[in-house]
């Protein structure tokens, strides 16, 4: 047992398929300087393996850049556009981990993020919300990550310059993870 996972209270080793109707996968940017936009994605799909030690544990995701909803039916078009995510073309984006190591009390998750098939190391900061068994006889865990990202770093590159300085969107994306997965018992 390392440190970090004695440090987890009901810790459990499997393989946890992520639950989408209990988590979510969204961002938040900065709007005309002045705002924040909140978006999230309705379309995801992953596994996280959790090891005995847990510093040998993996994520993987993937995610339907399609299933974009930011509360406004002709802001999602745009976005899905080539003038940002180019769904047409890169309608599938992933997230796979390189490793998992401890950060104080709670973990880093290190992996390759692919948006329009440009791959780029992150570093998620994940807090362990908790194990424990849920109303149909199985086991859950929760997890929560963060991140921030460059879009530009991605090709999602439109500028959209204010008049007076700034932009109508902000280079940084934060990204956040709610996540909760069940244990797979076969």
């Amino acid at each position: 047992m390392t440190t970090a996972q004695t440090q987890i209270p009901g810790y459990i080793a499997g393989t946890w398929d992520i639950d989408p109707v209990h988590s979510e996968v969204g961002f938040t940017v900065r709007h005309m300087m002045v705002s924040k936009v909140r978006g999230r994605f309705t379309g995801f799909s992953g596994a996280i393996t959790t090891s005995d030690d847990v510093t040998a544990s993996s994520v993987r995701v993937e995610i339907d850049a399609t299933s974009i909803a930011t509360g406004n039916d002709q802001r999602d078009g745009h976005v899905r556009s080539a003038d940002f995510f180019d769904v047409e073309n890169h309608p599938t984006w992933s997230f796979v981990s390189t490793a998992v190591r401890a950060d104080g009390d709670d973990l880093a998750v290190d992996g390759d993020l692919t948006i329009k098939g440009v791959t780029r190391p992150v570093t998620l900061a994940v807090e362990v919300g908790g194990f424990g068994p849920d109303a149909y006889g199985g086991t859950r865990a929760g997890f929560t990550a963060t991140t921030s990202i460059n879009r530009s770093d991605y090709g999602v590159d439109i500028a959209m310059p204010l008049d007076g300085g700034g932009v109508v969107v902000s280079e940084k994306v934060q990204i956040t993870l709610e996540i909760q997965g069940v244990l797979r018992t076969a």
